[in-house]
This record gives structure tokens, C-alpha cells and sequence, in this order.
């Protein structure tokens, strides 16, 4: 009988005697490495406490990251939630990407190939 699968590669046997533990941290495989080089970007959370904070909001977007972005703190200001959506529309028209309103004082910027289906999924009773 050959010695295949993740507890006789790692451990020797068929399985743990009871009471043991298989730590899944510690294992690596052959293919994780290339799974992980595939990711196209990362989903980032940002919170803007002034609008000159955008700055750093949209170098993710430039970047392939995926931003949610929490405006709460200039939700007050109209004049900086107005610059602030006009800016962020431009990020998303030169990255060709898509930016929509996900809640009160939050918003979606996506990289070019993502877009944001503004209808929500509800439930059916």
C-alpha cells in the first residue's frame, strides 16, 4: 500500500490517534505558491478623516486593489463629499475600473475587469 494523501505525507498514517491534533498552519502544499501568485489585487479598507486623504485611497486603485472606502468623518461636508465622488469617478474612468455607493457613508473602487452590480440581491420568501 503507497503512502499518499495530506496525513501520510505529513504525518505517516491513515489517521491522527484520537485526541491528537493535525496543525493545517504548518503544511504546505506543491500548488500554493502558484495559487497565490495568480491574485490579481487585494480588498482594502479606508477611511478618509479629511479629503486630502484620498490621495493615498487612490493609489491602491491605481495599484489593482480593491478600496472600500468609509466617509464618515467628511459626510458633513457636501462641498468634500462632492470633490471626493468627482475624484474618485475620474480613478475609475482612468483605471477602468467602477466606483458605486455600497452603504450610508461608504464606497466601492474597483481595478479595470471588476464591476459593481448595483442591484441587490434580496431574499424570497
Amino acid at each position: 500500500m503507497s503512502k499518499s494523501g495530506i496525513l501520510r505525507r505529513h504525518h505517516g498514517a491513515d489517521t491522527l490517534e484520537e485526541g491528537s491534533f493535525l496543525d493545517l498552519g504548518t503544511m504546505q502544499f506543491e500548488d500554493e505558491a502558484g495559487a497565490l501568485a495568480g491574485n490579481r489585487g487585494t480588498v482594502r479598507m479606508a477611511e478618509l478623516l479629511r479629503f486630502e486623504d484620498l490621495h493615498n485611497v487612490t493609489k491602491l486603485a491605481y495599484g489593482g486593489d480593491i478600496v472600500i472606502v468609509d466617509y464618515t468623518s467628511i459626510a458633513n461636508d457636501q462641498m468634500a463629499v462632492k470633490r471626493m465622488s468627482i475624484d474618485l469617478k475620474n480613478v475609475a474612468k482612468d483605471t477602468g475600473g467602477d466606483v458605486a455607493g455600497i452603504a450610508k457613508n461608504l464606497l466601492a473602487l474597483t481595478p479595470a475587469g471588476i464591476r459593481i452590480d448595483r442591484q441587490k440581491i434580496r431574499p424570497s420568501f
